[in-house]
């Protein structure tokens, strides 16, 4: 018997694989008549290493942000799901994305690309991918693209 999701968070950043994710999560929405929370998260720690840090610098993030939050949105709603609503969020991408958003408004599936923009971090710190598949109190769908799928190799 499979499972009925009711509230579906996908979390994107721009990447090849948020992008996949994000029509996954479409697609699982549809099936499962979900509400489709889209979610970006915007690294505050990234601000904390300019020196010459100011209050324009994020405002030009956020907008950015949102403009290709409104897109997502459009493009959810275009492909028929119901209920869609998009977050901007500051602070950890992890933390967020496995555990406050998703306790927040009740998630029971979070859909998320299997590697996003920030290689570094994955390097130095572990994906946020792997955090969030370890840690979240809710079923996971990791998504890959194509190219780095073990089926094509």
């Amino acid at each position: 018997m499979m499972k009925q999701y009711h509230h579906i968070q996908v979390a994107v950043d721009g990447s090849k694989e948020a992008d996949l994710a994000f029509k996954k999560a479409i697609s699982v929405a549809m099936r499962n008549d979900a509400t489709l929370e889209i979610l970006h998260v915007i690294d505050t720690r990234s601000f904390q290493n300019v020196s010459s840090f100011d209050s324009e610098m994020i405002e030009q993030v956020s907008s950015d942000a949102k403009e290709k939050m409104e897109q997502y949105y459009k493009d959810a709603k275009q492909a028929g799901v119901q209920e869609v609503h998009f977050s901007i969020e500051f602070g950890s991408p992890k933390a967020i994305i496995a555990h406050d958003f998703p306790k927040k408004h009740q998630i029971d599936l979070i859909v998320i690309g299997a590697t996003g923009l920030n290689a570094v971090e994955r390097l130095l710190i572990g994906s946020v991918t792997e955090y969030v598949t370890r840690t979240a109190n809710c079923d996971i769908l990791v998504c890959r693209s194509k190219e780095n799928s073990a089926l094509t190799k």
